[in-house]
């Protein structure tokens, strides 16, 4: 599995102790892991609205199979992330809500909270909740006799986020320009998504606003 951690400007100081965790727990699985936003050290400022952006490029690109977002609460994240097709988002404090998101709506990306709650043991709660949503199968819900609809509702979900939205690339190209830029501008994003993205046009848009 292919995993993108992304922070945005006001948790980008912490992004080492989370990429250490989520890298320690990814290499034991034999997951890959792509450090796409800010790490605290670059000027390349990124908001949870961006945050958005770059993860339903890479989600819809196949370029990742999963996103590990957040931001102060995890809410402005989350509500980013879900604001596109083909991006599920669950919101996770603790590694029960890593392992029943997991179980049950079987989504590709997790908002957290890296300021509120984020004490002493954080980096632990983190790796628990890293462990909860990488190990084992995803999907076989909880408890598992409801697994059946807890599938089908999972699934209906996402054909009504379709249903009600425009086609992806249709919507990236009505956002502001410059928006969209600001997201796309990082390096490690790039070297993550043009190395691993399988769907041109998708390429070819982010290409367009680089040059």
């Amino acid at each position: 599995m292919k995993i993108a951690l992304m922070n945005e400007f006001s948790q980008a100081a912490k992004n080492p102790t989370i990429l250490q965790q989520l890298t320690d727990v990814s290499d034991e699985l034999k997951h890959q892991v792509f450090n796409v936003g800010m790490d605290g050290d670059e000027d390349h400022r990124l908001t949870y609205i961006h945050l958005g952006i770059i993860a339903s490029l890479l989600l819809n690109s196949k370029a990742v199979d999963f996103v590990v977002a957040g931001c102060g609460t995890g809410q402005g994240a989350m509500m980013s992330l879900n604001a596109y097709p083909g991006v599920a988002c669950g919101y996770c404090i603790e590694p029960s809500d890593a392992y029943l998101f997991a179980q049950i709506n079987n989504g590709n990306a997790l908002a957290l909270p890296f300021a509120k709650g984020y004490g002493w043991g954080a980096e632990l709660n983190i790796r628990y909740i890293f462990e909860k949503a990488f190990t084992g199968v995803t999907g076989q819900g909880y408890p598992p006799e409801r697994k059946a609809s807890q599938v089908e509702n999972a699934g209906i979900l996402n054909d009504v986020k379709a249903a009600t939205a425009k086609p992806y690339l249709e919507g990236l190209k009505s956002l502001d320009e410059g928006l969209v830029k600001q997201a796309v501008g990082g390096e490690r994003f790039q070297a993550c998504f043009f190395e691993h993205c399988q769907v041109p046009e998708l390429a070819e848009f982010v290409n367009s606003l680089i040059k």
